[in-house]
C-alpha cells in the first residue's frame, strides 16, 4: 500500500503542479466527478482508468469492494498531493522538481515529429546535414602530460599547478618550433605513464584515455597542429594531432532511418524551444543587477 501511495502521490503531484488537476467549481459536484477532495475533483475518467488497470491484473470480475478500494486509493493519493504542495515539495524538493521538468518536457515534445516525413524532405535534410551522417572520424593524437604536484592538505598545490602549466606551455612552444615529442617530454619531465596508443582512435576512445576536456581540445585540431595546454583532471596536457582521418558521408539509403530519427529529435527540440520562448514572453521576470 505504501508503494502504491508513493507512486500515486508522485504522479498526482506532477499533475497538480503542472496545472492539469482542476479545482471544482463552487456549488455542486460536476457530473463527471467520482469524488471531491477539499474541492479538487477526482474525475470519473481517472477512476475508470484505475479500475481498468486493476481489472487487467485480476482473474475475477471486480467486486464492489474492489471499486471502493480503488476510489479510496485515489482519494489517499490526492490528499498526499495536496499535503505535499502545502509543504512546498513541488517547489523545494530537487527530485520532485526534476521529475516535474522531465514530465513537462515529455508532454511538450510528445508526438512532435511523429508524422512520417516525405521522401523529398528526408533527402533535403540529408543534403543539408551530410557531415552529420558521416562515419566516425578517427584521430591520431600524441600527448605530453604534466601532472600537478600534490600536497597533503588539498591534493594539488597552487605552486604545483603553476609549475605544471609553465612546463606544458614551454613544451607546446618547443613542439611548434619542430622539436621532437620524445626530446621535449624527456627534458621537461613529462609523465610517460599510460601513454596514448600510437595510432588512430575514434573520439570515444580518446575520451577514455584523456578525459572529456582534453579530448574535446584534441578533436578540434587539424593535422600537424599543437593545442594550447589544457587542464584535465590532475594534469596539464599538450596535444599534437599527427593526422586525422575524415570519413565520407554514407549514402542516404544506408542511413535513412537515422536521418528520420534525427529529424524527429530536432523537431522535438524546436518545439521545446518555442514553448519556452512563449513562457518567457508571458512571464514577469526580474533579475537583480550584479
Amino acid at each position: 500500500m505504501r508503494a502504491l501511495l508513493a507512486i500515486g502521490a508522485a504522479v498526482g503531484l506532477l499533475l497538480a503542479a503542472a496545472g492539469i488537476v482542476e479545482t471544482a467549481p463552487r456549488g455542486g459536484m460536476p457530473a463527471d466527478t467520482a469524488a471531491l477532495v477539499n474541492g479538487v475533483p477526482i474525475r470519473q475518467a481517472s477512476y475508470e482508468r484505475a479500475l481498468r488497470a486493476l481489472a487487467l491484473d485480476s482473474r475475477e470480475p471486480l467486486s464492489d469492494a474492489d471499486r471502493a478500494h480503488v476510489l479510496d486509493r485515489l482519494i489517499d493519493e490526492e490528499l498526499l498531493v495536496q499535503r505535499a504542495q502545502s509543504l512546498g515539495l513541488d517547489r523545494n524538493d530537487p527530485t520532485v522538481r526534476n521529475t516535474l521538468v522531465s514530465s513537462m518536457i515529455e508532454s511538450i515534445v510528445s508526438g512532435v515529429g511523429q508524422e512520417e516525413p516525405a521522401d523529398d524532405e528526408v533527402a533535403r535534410f540529408y543534403e543539408e546535414n551530410r557531415d552529420f551522417f558521416a562515419r566516425t572520424d578517427r584521430f591520431w593524437v600524441r600527448e605530453l602530460r604534466f601532472p600537478v604536484q600534490r600536497d597533503g592538505a588539498t591534493g594539488g598545490s597552487a605552486r604545483g599547478d603553476e609549475d605544471a602549466r609553465a612546463r606544458a606551455q614551454e613544451a607546446a612552444r618547443r613542439l611548434r618550433e619542430g622539436e621532437s615529442l620524445a626530446a621535449v617530454g624527456e627534458s621537461l619531465g613529462a609523465d610517460d605513464l599510460l601513454p596514448l596508443p600510437d595510432g588512430f582512435l575514434p573520439a570515444n576512445k580518446l575520451r577514455e584515455y584523456l578525459g572529456p576536456t582534453p579530448a574535446r581540445a584534441a578533436t578540434a585540431l587539424e593535422t600537424g597542429e599543437v593545442a594550447e595546454p589544457v587542464r584535465g583532471g590532475s594534469a596539464w596536457h599538450v596535444l599534437v594531432m599527427v593526422e586525422r582521418s575524415r570519413s565520407a558521408p554514407q549514402p542516404l539509403e544506408r542511413v535513412a532511418s537515422q536521418v528520420r530519427a534525427e529529424m524527429r529529435r530536432r523537431a522535438g527540440d524546436e518545439s521545446l524551444r518555442s514553448y519556452l520562448r512563449q513562457l518567457r514572453e508571458e512571464a514577469e521576470l526580474r533579475i537583480p543587477e550584479s
